[in-house]
């Protein structure tokens, strides 16, 4: 959805849409594919990463924010958006460690 120049992609989960499966159990690779995910919506929306704003991490255990918070940092890069990461109850999808929503502008 959009506002102007701002867009804001709901939650993306894990999965690889090549597949349509988990992208992988553990949390970092997980993490990878949910930024993966945001950035094809991005793109098609005429932005990409470096033009987030904000993102909300929820982690199924925050014991995992460590390793989490490491793939993150590799993918963002020297960007540094601002960030909520709190921890879930529960997360849609059997096996889903990571969901990540965020708020970008079209430059």
């Amino acid at each position: 959805m959009g506002f102007e120049r701002l867009i804001f992609v709901s939650g993306q989960g894990a999965t690889d849409p090549a597949t349509g499966k988990l992208a992988g159990p553990d949390v970092e690779t997980q993490t990878e594919q949910c930024l993966e995910n945001l950035r094809a919506i991005l793109q098609a929306a005429g932005s990409d990463l470096q033009h987030v704003l904000r993102c909300g991490v929820f982690l199924l255990d925050m014991a995992e924010f460590q390793q989490m918070n490491g793939t993150y940092a590799r993918v963002f890069g020297q960007h540094r958006p601002a960030r909520t990461t709190i921890q879930a109850a529960g997360l849609p999808g059997e096996g889903l460690r990571v969901e990540i929503d965020c708020i970008a502008y079209v430059p």
